[in-house]
């Protein structure tokens, strides 16, 4: 590997999601592991459950450092979680776990999410004309904040959270303006939670015991201290931020819906029959199946911390293992009709345990979340996305037809229009009454 010539790094900008399939023509179909070049060392793509199990090994591989600064700094924070590995990062990580990935606290959530996707819900069959992408960042956004025991009013909650989903937006394109307008927003994000836990520590603000605010303002690290303002304030955002980012999702799953009427249609009559908008068994599964097709990231990277090989191709210690996100959750050998989109996958998959066993579904990294590196919000993104299905499942609603194609060179990336949600028949003049109960059917 140390003689290849060609460095790869400018392809994850101008292919984005389509940087892996480049790279694996260059080996056989069904190759587990193709060697590149990744900012001048030698680097290794790995994927399938193969590559999962190297890419998360512990003792092989570590995350510190391997994720390019840039986006570390503007998406995750300095000093994060994400930039620690092994004892730190267990203890650290274990708080996410407590507030974010519990059953009980999704529980807490849950009503949350149904009332402010049901304000949405109402402002459209009012006339409103938001984007599902605009309406997720609004509704999730406020639930989350309310559920972490932040203050503040609805509009102050859609503000910030307006500011964390530009984060999300502009941390992967360096060459844009974007990126220098989520630096600012990063910078005041950042200020403005350290001084909601200066708040809490001066005894000004009394968030309740679980929430995230209360854990990480009384967060200690492994000797015993108080975190840094800035660093508390930091994980703070990092156990709301990725939820917001669940808009992206969203507007992924206002276009499916538009394409697929008949999964439309079973997910409203579920919605009907059950009388709730959260936690409908057809509604998760249809987004089980937009993480799978649509992950928020194409790669991750990871150090080599010694000489590894997996499938015939070798890097050395110091060199990184980079796991193909998308790859993987499209891999042939792992997933049945790989590139097709069915939630109907996912209906027998009925508990969370199932949902982890699958070891190549990696839409929020793989391993163990508690030891690893695996998201601990991913039920509460499920929850999130489940209850925007409900509520764009309604009949009433449409998704309009105009943007909802997909660069799918920008990171990360959406359906340009965020997925435009309108009354039905609002823009033709049609009856916007209930398809259910009209008199044709």
């Amino acid at each position: 590997m140390g003689g290849m010539a060609i460095d790869d790094s400018l392809g994850i900008l101008t292919r984005g999601y389509g940087f892996g399939a480049h790279l694996w023509r260059r080996t056989r179909p069904d190759a587990r592991a193709v060697p590149f070049r990744l900012l001048g060392k030698p680097a290794l793509l790995v994927r399938g459950e193969e590559g999962v199990d190297l890419f998360y090994d512990g003792s092989r591989t570590r995350r510190h450092g391997a994720m390019p600064a840039l986006v570390q700094r503007t998406l995750f924070g300095v000093g994060s979680v994400h930039s620690l590995d092994g004892a730190e990062h267990r203890h650290r990580k274990a708080t996410f776990v407590d507030v974010a990935y519990e059953d009980e606290q999704v529980r807490r959530l849950t009503p949350f999410l149904a009332e402010e996707w049901s304000r949405e819900r109402d402002a459209w069959l009012a006339g409103g004309r938001r984007s599902a992408y605009d309406a997720a960042v609004g509704a999730i956004g406020r639930a989350v904040m309310r559920w972490a025991g932040l203050p503040g009013t609805a509009a102050a909650k859609t503000r910030w959270a307006a500011k964390l989903a530009q984060v999300v937006d502009g941390f992967g394109v360096p060459y844009s303006p974007e990126y220098l307008l989520a630096a600012l927003n990063r910078h005041w994000s950042d200020r403005h939670a350290a001084r909601l836990v200066e708040a809490v520590r001066g005894e000004r603000l009394h968030p309740a015991a679980g929430t995230a605010l209360h854990e990480w303002a009384w967060h200690r690290d492994q000797d015993g201290a108080l975190l840094p303002p800035r660093t508390a304030g930091i994980e703070l955002q990092n156990s709301i931020r990725p939820a917001i980012a669940v808009a992206r999702f969203v507007a992924f799953a206002a276009k499916e819906l538009h394409d697929r009427p008949e999964w439309r249609r079973r997910i409203a009559e579920e919605t009907v029959e059950r009388g709730s908008l959260v936690d409908g068994p057809v509604a998760v599964a249809f987004a089980q199946e937009i993480r799978r097709t649509a992950p928020f990231v194409p790669v991750l990277p990871a150090w080599a911390t010694e000489d590894v090989e997996l499938d015939g191709e070798r890097v050395r210690a110091g060199g990184r293992v980079v796991l193909d996100v998308l790859g993987t959750d499209t891999d042939d050998r792992s997933w049945s009709d790989a590139d097709r989109f069915d939630p109907s996958r996912w209906l027998d998959v009925t508990s969370w345990d199932d949902v982890e066993a699958v070891r190549t579904f990696v839409p929020h990294g793989g391993a163990d979340v508690a030891t690893g590196h695996r998201c601990p919000g991913e039920k509460v993104a499920v929850a999130a996305l489940a209850t925007a299905v409900a509520v764009l499942g309604d009949p009433r609603l449409e998704v309009l037809d105009t943007g909802l194609d997909v660069d799918r060179r920008r990171m990360p990336t959406k359906p340009a229009s965020g997925g435009r949600v309108a009354r039905r028949g609002a823009a033709t003049g049609r009856s916007g009454g209930c398809p259910f109960h009209r008199s044709a059917h």
